[in-house]
């Protein structure tokens, strides 16, 4: 599959010093009033089965008080979500452009600003998030997932463009606990350079001063299921344990680790080349194990990561083979006595959501299309998305589906609200 202590209950999030907002993230020339009023009026109509807007229950549940469009995006949603057809036109949640400080940027874009319980801020979660293209999907995945008594660390493959670079560090720029990697890879697929890139990110969240229980690591085309609050749930269920979810490696997988394989980068393309010279057996008679390249880590096991001379010896050796991050974590993981570890663990974990081509018949199939096998969420993949267990989902593009990565966010942000044991403040609602 291709996949501490904190701030005390009353303790509230103080807002970063005023700075200017860097010139990536300033007002851009607004659109004309001709274009305001035509996206406007297409935003206003909604299509449904049957040709108007579904009636209100007699007694409708209580919604939380947000901008009329974002009430009007609610309804659409609520349409989506059981599977009725809908149209909305253009992007509803879009974070603030035109704001000249990084406080006027947190307030008009509706971020989170303090920690919403005391459970929350006394489980502090950090987060590495793997980008190399796609500025607008990473942008709305950050908002959904900022907490401000977490910690960020976001990769940016050293390839991609000079712009796109600069967009990321302006957005962190605003964030006090967000920073990108100290050492950038030029990342190739399936090769070592992705584990390498992870492992950088580790290194700099292991540094004083930042406090976290968990780490989980992402890409820039997941998005959040759960609340903040549901993911500390469900990771303090496992007390204390890692969730690498995989298994020992089908037939099929087993060359991925016999050849070696080299990775390939020119300015044309990026890709792994396998040899026809085979890998010595793996250091200290470890059993390789194969699994997803996203996981769930303790704070003691990432420390083990690297101090441990099984782990530093896995690395080195895996150096050579294919797709080292689907069997790094997961084998260091199956070894008893590691911090954290489960030896007898299988795919357990719920840690993310994936629509593989080969599995339509289990997953109702894909109403988006199809890359690399894996599906890119449509509207019609909302029901299936809303009704899952999985932490996180994989993937997302909110420039050719809208519609299903601001549903999601807008049911997040009223759930979080809903669940807050803070006085909510009204820049929070959409």
């Amino acid at each position: 599959m291709n996949s501490s202590e904190g701030c005390g209950g009353s303790c509230s999030f103080l807002w970063p010093p005023v700075k200017t907002l860097p010139s990536a993230m300033r007002s851009r020339k607004p659109p004309c009033l001709l274009g305001i009023l035509f996206v406007s009026g297409l935003t206003a109509l909604l299509v449904l089965r049957h040709g108007h807007l579904p009636s209100p229950a007699k007694d409708p549940p209580r919604r939380l008080a947000g901008s009329p469009e974002g009430a009007f995006l609610r309804r659409v949603c609520d349409a989506l979500a059981v599977e009725q057809k809908a149209f909305v036109w253009g992007n509803h949640l879009r974070p603030s452009l035109n704001r000249s400080t990084c406080r006027d940027y947190l307030v008009a874009s509706h971020y989170l600003t303090r920690s919403l319980s005391a459970e929350e801020a006394a489980f502090p979660l950090a987060y590495i998030i793997t980008l190399h293209k796609d500025f607008r999907t990473f942008e709305r995945a950050f908002r959904a997932l900022y907490a401000p008594h977490n910690a960020y660390c976001i990769h940016v493959d050293e390839k991609a463009p000079l712009g796109f670079k600069r967009e990321v560090a302006a957005l962190l720029d605003c964030f006090p606990g967000a920073f990108l990697a100290s050492r950038a890879e030029p990342v190739v697929y399936a090769g070592i350079s992705r584990l390498q890139a992870d492992l950088h990110c580790m290194k700099d969240l292991l540094r004083p001063g930042l406090r976290w229980k968990y780490l989980l690591n992402l890409c820039g085309q997941d998005f959040p299921l759960k609340t903040n609050r549901e993911i500390v749930r469900h990771l303090k269920g496992f007390k204390g344990k890692n969730l690498t979810p995989g298994i020992l490696p089908p037939a099929h997988v087993t060359v991925r680790t016999k050849h070696v394989h080299k990775e390939h980068i020119s300015k044309e393309a990026s890709y792994m080349i396998r040899t026809s010279a085979l890998k010595r057996p793996p250091p200290h008679n470890l059993t390789i194990y194969f699994g997803s390249a996203y996981v769930a880590l303790t704070r003691p096991f990432v420390e083990f990561l690297f101090q441990d001379r099984r782990a530093l010896d896995l690395l080195e050796w895996s150096k050579d083979t294919y797709s080292p991050d689907e069997h790094f974590w997961v084998t260091l993981n199956r070894i008893p006595g590691v911090p954290g570890s489960m030896p007898n663990a299988s795919w357990e974990g719920d840690l993310r959501a994936i629509k593989w081509s080969d599995m339509a018949r289990i997953h109702g199939g894909c109403h988006g299309h199809y890359v690399r096998n894996i599906c890119i969420y449509g509207t019609g993949d909302l029901k299936w998305l809303l009704n899952s267990k999985s932490l996180f989902a994989n993937k997302f593009e909110l420039g050719t589906y809208p519609p299903t990565v601001e549903c999601l966010e807008l049911t997040l942000r009223e759930r979080a609200l809903k669940q807050s044991e803070v006085p909510v403040e009204p820049n929070w609602f959409f």
